[in-house]
C-alpha cells in the first residue's frame, strides 16, 4: 500500500477543507438590513426584534450569525421542506381559490410559540453548527422551475417564518414574478418596516397570524402585538392581498374581550380582510390544552361579523359550513368548500352571480 508523504497528505486535506468550506458557503450569504457596530457587533433590522448580535453569536431566529462583524444568513438556498399545496391550505380563501401553490421553507423562526404546529423545523437551537442546519441546497431558478412544472400559479413561503430567510426569498420572488408566478407569504407578521417594504413590491398575498393580545405575544410567543398589526396595515396599504389567521386556544385567547379586540383591530385596517378563526390541536409544549370546541369558533366568527368584517371563516374543521365564501350583501354561497377542496365556485368575474356586487379578493 502506497504511503502518502506529509506534503501530499497536507494538500489532500487542504483540498477537502476547501470543498467543505465551499459546501458551507453555498448555504450562506451576507444578510440584508443590518448595521455594523463597534467591536465587531452588528444590529439586525430584518424583524421587529432588532437583535444586537456579538461576533460569533446569532440572533433570536438562530439562522443569522455574526461572523467577525459581518452578518450572514445561514439558510440561503437551504430548503427544509417543499410541497405542492392547494392555496386554501395557507389559508387563503379570497385569493385565486382552487389553484395550486408551490410551498417552500427554510429552518428557523423568530418566535418561540409553545403551540407551534411545525416546531420540528421552526424551533432550531442556536447551538446547531452552521454546517449541520438541515435542508437541501436550491437556487431561485430551481424553485421556479419546480413550481411551473407542477402547474402551480404561485409560490408560497410558508411552514416557518419567511422573513428570516429573506435573502433567498427575495431572489426567488423576483424571478418568480418575471416568470408570471404570484408570490405568497404565510407569516407571523413580526417584521420590521424595512423588511416589509423590501418584499412588498414582489408580494401578491400574505396570510398573517394575529395570535392574541400583547400579553399573549409576550408570554407564549416571545414577541409583541403592535409590530404585527403594523405589518398587516403596511401590507394592505401597499396593495398586497391580506388575510389574517387566529388559532384559538382554550383559556388563552378565546375570551370575548380578546376576540373583540382582534376583530376590531383587523377591521380598523380594512373590513375586506378575511379572518380565519381556526381550531387549535394540542401539540409541542401545549399538549395539556383541549382542542378548541366548535361552539367557540362559531362565537369568534359571530364576533368578527358583528365587528363589520365581510368574510370570517372557521378553519381546521372540514365541512363546518363556515368555510364557504358567501356574498356580503345577499348571503348567497359563492364558493363551497370541504376542507381544502372546492366543491363549487360561482363567483363571476369577481362579482356575486346573484346580486352582482363586487367581492373583495383576487380572482382568476
Amino acid at each position: 500500500m502506497q504511503v502518502l508523504s506529509c506534503r501530499v497528505l497536507f494538500k489532500c486535506l487542504a483540498k477537502c477543507q476547501r470543498q467543505l468550506d465551499s459546501d458551507i458557503i453555498a448555504s450562506m450569504k451576507e444578510a440584508l438590513l443590518y448595521k455594523k457596530l463597534p467591536g465587531d457587533s452588528v444590529k439586525c433590522s430584518m424583524c421587529a426584534h432588532g437583535c444586537t448580535i456579538k461576533s460569533g453569536k446569532r440572533g433570536l431566529c438562530s439562522v443569522r450569525e455574526n461572523q467577525d462583524g459581518t452578518l450572514m444568513s445561514l439558510v440561503y438556498g437551504k430548503l427544509i421542506s417543499t410541497a405542492v399545496d392547494p392555496i386554501e391550505k395557507k389559508p387563503l380563501y379570497n385569493f385565486l381559490p382552487g389553484t395550486k401553490s408551490y410551498s417552500i421553507a427554510s429552518a428557523g423562526c423568530n418566535f418561540r410559540c409553545g403551540h407551534c404546529q411545525n416546531y420540528q423545523i421552526s424551533q432550531m437551537k442556536s447551538s446547531v453548527q452552521s454546517s449541520d442546519i438541515p435542508g437541501e441546497e436550491s437556487t431561485p431558478q430551481m424553485v421556479v422551475a419546480d413550481a411551473l412544472a407542477a402547474g402551480c400559479q404561485s409560490i408560497s413561503y410558508t411552514y416557518t417564518e419567511p422573513t428570516i430567510s429573506m435573502e433567498f426569498v427575495l431572489e426567488v420572488a423576483k424571478f418568480a414574478k418575471e416568470q408570471g408566478l404570484k408570490n405568497v407569504f404565510v407569516s407571523n407578521g413580526f417584521m420590521s418596516p424595512e423588511s416589509a417594504d423590501l418584499i412588498t413590491p414582489y408580494l401578491d398575498a400574505n396570510n398573517i397570524d394575529l395570535k392574541g393580545d400583547d400579553g399573549f405575544y409576550r408570554v407564549f410567543c416571545g414577541g409583541r402585538f403592535d409590530p404585527v398589526l403594523d405589518t398587516i396595515r403596511r401590507m394592505k396599504e401597499n396593495g398586497v392581498w391580506v388575510e389574517v389567521t387566529t388559532n384559538i386556544i382554550p383559556e388563552l385567547n378565546d375570551s370575548d374581550d380578546t376576540l373583540k379586540m382582534l376583530a376590531r383591530a383587523i377591521a380598523s385596517v380594512s373590513k375586506e380582510i378575511p379572518w380565519h378563526v381556526t381550531r387549535f390541536k394540542p401539540d409541542f409544549q401545549m399538549k395539556d390544552k383541549d382542542t378548541t370546541p366548535l361552539d367557540t369558533l362559531r362565537r369568534a366568527r359571530e364576533i368578527g361579523l358583528r365587528s363589520g368584517l365581510l368574510n370570517v371563516y372557521i378553519g381546521n374543521v372540514p365541512g363546518n359550513g363556515a368555510e364557504n365564501t358567501v356574498c356580503h350583501r345577499c348571503g348567497e354561497t359563492l364558493i363551497k368548500r370541504n376542507g381544502f377542496m372546492l366543491e363549487a365556485d360561482m363567483i363571476s368575474g369577481g362579482s356575486c352571480y346573484a346580486c352582482g356586487i363586487n367581492q373583495p379578493g383576487v380572482w382568476e
